[in-house]
This record gives structure tokens, sequence and C-alpha cells, in this order.
């Protein structure tokens, strides 16, 4: 079966036309806030209202990301993914409609889901779309003017819900998928230019109930002819003794060069076997909790010949995830091991100790394999029948480590996605894990596998709120070239830079306590890591990604923390802002009150919280200099020094109306009376911090950061009149050019 995209397949005939759309703004699934602000993200949602997003394919050659949605195929700039759009429309047919609607479905569901985007050549996509449950497929040129010609449409699922799972290589595509409605013929295949070739019909022992996941070619050695596809998926065991099934997270591969046998097996798989992946942890007893519900993978490498392979698993007994790490060494060598065999359904699996045929079964025809046999139609009928009968592996591939690099019962969150970039840092590479949850948020993390002990560490280095309503995280790819991270979900994509160094904040230690492989200390500021040679003009550089030592790293560039004066109204609340910028990061405080130093006591009435030192019911004793500290991996980390002052209530209310300027002659207002109960309480806690009365010197700085805001100011102004400045001082009986100021180093505090 032919697949040159130039030629057409089939009678049926689909147009696509890319058309340039102009930039608009990003408006209808707004950033989160904060990442807006920081200028780090970008976001597109599409033209046609919510993306309804199935796929997406990152091009590097074409610095294009492709999305597939519903009705529809986007092009997208690798650069800003919120400018210079195309869009293809390609929505179901009037008669495929009509169709899907006379059985029984609902009008959503028989829209065209672009499920399927894969890359056929440098020009050439192939885009599969599930038609109202009549699958079709395209070949999409990619260039300044679109060609489109029909692809095979079994290629596509036909329910919504499927999953295809279609890897090209060498001219031909590896595809695994149910091919009927009721999802009972499971296949696993290849379509060539000159030959078909499929998994056994009907076979239990080949796939059972299969649930695919992903395919990749991974390569074993140089012999081109010894290269296998290899495929993920789910499948069901039957327990011969329980009489129940279990599910069975899986490993299977192929030759990519098998075009079955001559007498047996004739257009089937001649070297189709399989496995299990093993991810576990311990559990009570000696029990092992299997996790064995197959989630999203990935695949990088060391270098040319490694190649590691990480996946992310669930389980169904509890809300659990794990994510475990598997060498292709390891892969391989199972592989190569015994097969699983039993002599009837009441025997226990076991290895099989018997004669292995020439050439092993599930091997290639290749230069490596000692060059016999040209191709898998000269295998001897013995190999065929006993790789039929042994599909299985008699051993289970287990993970680096013998356990997950990343574990995560608490069940919060729910995770959808993975990435992975390997990065290199100062004292060796990282591999930093992206992992997208169902509450649009992505933890960015590194693990560290400590050999003395024996355990693995989580450092969760940031986590990044990419859409500002929470929905579910359905795809995830990463562009190293380009340091960016492209999060796709049902309603548009986020486009967001992989790391902001100076977040981490302005001291050497902040910057080394982080842990961030992008990141490190130039002597100046946090900034990003480049490896030796390509920042060669900020060649002090500090960082230490294993130990995070800042004691080490940090010695005498430590930077002191400024006194903060705040002001507290006696029986009111305030709070002690002190935020730690690292979730590692244990926080105490401590209380200065003459010559005694005592760390500060929590209660019902003081309590510590994320953003700080919180007093429910001030009392005239909480007054004094309160410092907050960090403390992590040893070091201690001065964050704030607050001078609390406590003011009596009585005194609050004697400069209601009292009014100054600041600095630079801007009016501002020091009060505004309530105009009821509920005011009152907002009232009183802006007014206390502008009494200049005794020991109130704050009234300058607080009146420039706060009410003096260009914002602040026009509201105010809206509901109050204007109050001239020297009417103001004249009513406190002051002259125009005695106004209280503040210490140089408290200002803007």
């Amino acid at each position: 079966m032919g697949l040159n995209p130039a030629q057409s397949v089939g009678s049926l005939h689909v147009v696509l036309v890319f058309v340039w759309v102009s930039p608009r703004c990003s408006g209808f699934f707004p950033h989160s806030k904060e990442l807006w602000h920081l200028n780090r993200t970008w976001f597109f949602h599409g033209s046609l209202g919510p993306l309804g997003l199935r796929s997406m394919l990152l091009d590097e050659y074409q610095e294009r990301l492709f999305i597939g949605g519903r009705d529809v195929l986007y092009s997208l700039s690798l650069d800003r993914v919120s400018v210079d759009h195309r869009e293809a429309f390609w929505p179901s047919t009037d008669t495929q409609v009509e169709e899907c609607l006379m059985k029984g479905r609902e009008q959503a569901e028989c829209a065209n889901y672009i499920k399927l985007l894969h890359h056929y050549n440098k020009t050439h996509l192939l885009a599969c779309g599930t038609g109202a449950f009549d699958p079709v497929c395209a070949f999409v040129r990619v260039g300044r003017w679109p060609e489109v010609s029909v692809a095979p449409r079994d290629l596509c699922p036909m329910r919504l819900t499927g999953a295809t799972q279609v890897k090209y290589f060498g001219g031909e595509l590896y595809v695994a998928l149910y091919t009927d409605y009721w999802e009972n013929d499971s296949l696993l295949c290849r379509l060539g230019n000159s030959s078909y070739t499929r998994t056994e019909r009907n076979d239990k022992q080949q796939l059972n109930e299969p649930k695919f996941v992903g395919s990749a070619v991974i390569p074993d050695n140089d012999d081109e002819d010894d290269d296998k596809v290899y495929f993920f998926f789910t499948e069901k065991v039957p327990d011969a003794e329980s009489g129940n099934s279990a599910v069975y997270a899986r490993i299977g591969r192929v030759c990519a060069n098998d075009v079955g046998g001559r007498r047996m097996l004739v257009n089937k798989w001649t070297s189709f076997l399989k496995t299990r992946l093993i991810c576990s942890v311990p559990g009570p007893s000696g029990i092992d909790t299997h996790f064995d519900e197959l989630g999203k993978y990935t695949i990088f490498t060391w270098n040319i010949k490694t190649f590691i392979l990480m996946i992310l698993f669930s389980v169904n007994v509890f809300r659990g995830y794990a994510v475990c790490v598997y060498g292709m060494d390891d892969i391989r060598a199972v592989f190569s091991g015994p097969y699983s065999h039993r002599e009837g359904p009441e025997h226990r699996w076991s290895p099989f100790t018997g004669r292995v045929p020439f050439p092993r079964p599930g091997s290639c025809a290749s230069r490596v394999n000692g060059g016999t046999f040209s191709s898998s139609r000269d295998f001897p009928d013995e190999a065929l029948r006993f790789v039929r009968d042994h599909p299985t592996m008699f051993q289970p591939v287990l993970p680096l480590h013998r356990r997950p690099v990343l574990l995560q019962t608490d069940g919060e969150r729910r995770l959808t996605q993975i990435a992975v970039d390997r990065v290199e840092a100062e004292d060796g590479h990282y591999d930093v894990l992206f992992l997208g949850t169902d509450s649009s948020v992505v933890l960015k993390v590194i693990t560290i596998y400590n050999k003395e002990t024996d355990t693995m560490e989580e450092v969760l280095l940031e986590e990044l709120q990419v859409f500002k309503v929470p929905v579910p995280i359905t795809e995830i790819l990463i562009s190293s070239k380009r340091q960016q991270l492209y999060v796709g979900s049902e309603f548009g994509v986020s486009q967001v830079r992989l790391h902001q160094c100076d977040l981490y904040g302005p001291a050497c230690a902040d910057c080394c306590l982080a842990r961030d492989p992008y990141c490190a200390w130039d002597g100046l500021t946090c900034s990003r890591y480049y490896p030796s040679g390509l920042n060669s003009k900020r060649r002090f550089r500090r960082q230490d990604i294993r130990h995070g030592n800042a004691i080490q790293q940090c010695s005498g560039l430590h930077i002191k923390a400024d006194e903060r004066l705040a002001f507290g109204v006696e029986s009111n609340s305030t709070l002690l802002e002190c935020s730690p910028r690292s979730p590692q990061a244990q926080v105490l405080w401590f209380k200065r009150s003459g010559s005694s130093k005592d760390e500060v006591v929590t209660d019902d009435r003081v309590i510590k919280t994320a953003h700080g030192l919180l007093f429910l019911h001030l009392r005239k004793t909480d007054a004094g200099t309160y410092r907050c500290l960090t403390v992590e991996r040893g070091f201690v980390h001065v964050l704030a020094t607050h001078v609390l002052e406590v003011l009596q209530e009585e005194r609050v209310g004697e400069l209601s109306h009292r009014a100054t300027s600041d600095r630079h002659g801007r009016l501002c207002l020091l009060s505004v009376p309530p105009q009821s109960p509920k005011d009152s309480k907002v009232w009183f806690k802006e007014l206390h911090q502008l009494l200049d009365s005794g020991t109130f010197h704050g009234v300058e700085e607080y009146c420039e950061k706060v009410w003096c805001s260009e914002r602040k100011r026009k509201r105010l102004q809206s509901i109050q009149p204007r109050w001239k400045y020297s009417s103001a001082l004249e009513r406190q009986g002051r002259p125009r050019g005695d106004r209280p100021r503040l210490p140089r180093h408290t200002r803007g505090s």
C-alpha cells in the first residue's frame, strides 16, 4: 500500500487551506497574573472559541507548532504562539454529520477532532481526524502553498476516546489501534509501499484488550537492518488460579524490516515480543504496590547510543502516581533473556529451558545476527512457530535504582503529562521534569539519587500556573533550542519560558538554595547558567545542584535585611510579612525585646502563615523587633526584620481627618471617614500605619507607597473633595517645611 503524498488514495478528497490570521489579543482564556506580568508566558486560544485540542506537534525545521483541534488545524510560531498563526478549517462533511446524528450521537461528537499529527517528511504532515466517527486522513504540505492528498483512512480511531499510535520510519508507517467501532480487533501493523504486516487476529497471547500509549524507533546498534520499533501499552493478563484478570504495563517490539514469513505467519509479525514493565514501591507485609496504568512517556539520550525511557504511571487502588526511568540496555537484556512458557492453561508460567531454534525467535534479519538470512521470509518454520507460541519474555524490565524517581500519593492533584529536559550543570547533568496536572499547574521538578544511602530526593523547583482557570493539561512539549515550554489544554496553548532565574532572589544564597540547573550565581545576580566556554565573560559562577551548599558557595556574600517599621493597633490584627522563596525552607521567627531574644511561640492568637506572622489580637507586650529566619540545608538566612510598634486605639481616632503630602508634592489623603461598620475595619487597618505623632515616623513613606499611587489617588479623589496641602498642615499647627522624614534605608520598604 503506497503512501506517496503526491498520489490520492481512494475517492475521498480533502482540501485544507492555511489562512494567515492577523495578531489579536489573547483574552479568551487569560494568563496567570504572575507569569503574565513577568513577561514569561504567551497564550493562544484559537479563533473559533474553545480550541478542543487533541494533538500537538513541534516542528523545529519549519519553526512551527502544529495544533489539532475541533474542526481546525493551526500552525503557530515557535517564537510567539500568540501572533502570526495560520489556520486550516477541516470540519466533518454534512453527510458525515447527518449519519453520525442518525446513530444517536450528540452534535459535539460529530465534529472532526484532529487526533493525529505526525511528521511524514520535511514538507508534509500526516493529519487524521475522527470525521464524525468516519475517520479521514490527509497529507498536508506545510510550505507556503499547501497541497493536500488523501492518506489511508484506517490510521485514525473511529471513536473519540480511541487511542492510536503511529510512527513513521524508513518510508513506512507503524500503527497501533483498534480497527472496528466496538474495539474488538486490536492491531499492530506496518503500512509500507510493497508490504502489509500485522499481529495475529484474535490472538490473546499477542494482544489481550490492549490500550496503546506510545511508540518509538530506537536503534540497537549501527546496523540499520537491526532497528526495532517499540510500543508501550497495557493489557489484561488472566490469572489461572483466581480466574480474575490483572492489568500489566507492557513494552513490545518488532523489527522494522519484518515482512512476515513465506509459508507460516504470512503478512504477520515474525519478530513480535513483549514483556512487563515494573514500577512499584514496597508496601506493608512485604507486598509491593504496583503502578500499572501507563500514562505519558518521554525518551531522551545521554549520548548517541544511550537512550533513557521515562514513563508516568498511576494506580487504580488509590490516587497515586509514580515516574519510573528505564535504561535501554536493561530492556535489551530482558528481550535477550528466557522466554515465558507453560505447558497448559492450569500450569504456572516458567522460563523456557528447552532448545531455542536458530535464528533466535524475535531477532531481525540483519548482519549483526549472522547475516545468514536476508529477509524474514527466509526464516525456518521452527523459529516462526516458536515465536508465535512464545511472544512473552519471562523476566520483567525493572526501573533504574529499582524504584520510582518520583512518587506522589497525596491525591491532591492528578498528573496528566510529562516532559523532560536534560540540562548540564556545574556538577553534572540533571533531568528537569515538567509534570502537567489536572489543575492548570505544571510542576518543575528534579530528582537526585544518593548512591551512599540508596535514596531518591525530589526537589520541587517551581509550580507554574499556566492557565488561570483550572483545566487538565493534555500536552507538554519542550523546545530546548528556544528554552520554551509549550503546554496544551482543551481551551488553548500556553508558551512558557523554562526558567526565570532572577525570581530566586537578589542574594547568592537564594540562587544556590534554589538548586535550579538552569541558574547560577554569576557574581552580580542569579542568571542563566551556560556550560564552560559559553559564558566566558562571567567566570564567577557558583552553583551546587546536588547539595545546595550555600554555606560553602556563598561565604562572605550575605545580604543584610533592612529593618522595616510596622504599626499595629491594639486589639486589632496585623501581619508581619515574610515569604520564603524555597518550599523546602524552614521558617523561624525570633523576637528581641530589650536584651532578650526568644523564638516566637505560636498559639491561637499568634499564627505562622505562608505570608508571615499573623497577630489576630494585638497586645502592648507584642511590641518589639521581630526577625524572620529561614533554615535550609544548614544555611541560616535572615529574610526580614520588623520593628513593631503597638498603638492605642484612642489615639488613632484623634487623627482620623489628618492629611499631608509626599515629598514630590502630590496630594495624599491620610484618612477617609468610614461610611459603614464594614468600611470602618478596612479604614482602621490602613489608618494606623499613617500616624505621625510621637513614634509615628512612617507617614511620608507609607503615603508614597500605598495611598499616593496613581490608581488609588484617583479613586480617592472621586469620593472626596480635593484638600489643599497648605490648609491641611495649618490645621495641624505645623509649618510647611516641618515634615517628618524617614531614615534612607527604610524608604520604600
